[in-house]
């Protein structure tokens, strides 16, 4: 992997963090936690936490995750830009949950209401 894309997929997490914790609303009084096991040029573990009103991302194991999603690099791309949605990318099998499908669901209603 590339020094230039680690840096950019570690931006985009940063990104996400920043704009939950700067808006919170969306996901109030949620208490979850995502994985995502991201596979391809950015590979990589992580974990968004969700409690109360505050997001924290982590480059961590997912083991522990309430809902992990599997997924290539760009898939995950075009999920955070509204180009792919999560029934479609499960549909055609290029997005895989471990756990509830609906807490899937339901993260994909909450990153819609942001701008990464």
């Amino acid at each position: 992997m590339a020094i230039g894309q680690e840096m950019e997929l570690a931006k985009t997490w940063e990104s996400i963090e920043q704009q939950l914790n700067e808006y919170p609303a969306p996901f109030q009084g949620a208490d979850v936690t995502y994985g995502f096991n991201l596979s391809g040029t950015e590979a990589g573990e992580y974990v968004l936490k969700l409690a109360g009103q505050q997001a924290e991302v982590t480059a961590a194991d997912t083991a522990g995750a309430d809902c992990v999603l599997s997924m290539n690099v760009g898939d995950f791309y075009k999920l955070l830009h509204g180009k792919l949605n999560t029934t479609s990318a499960f549909m055609m099998g290029k997005l895989k949950v471990k756990g509830s499908l609906g807490l899937a669901l339901k993260l994909e209603g909450i990153l819609t209401k942001y701008r990464f």
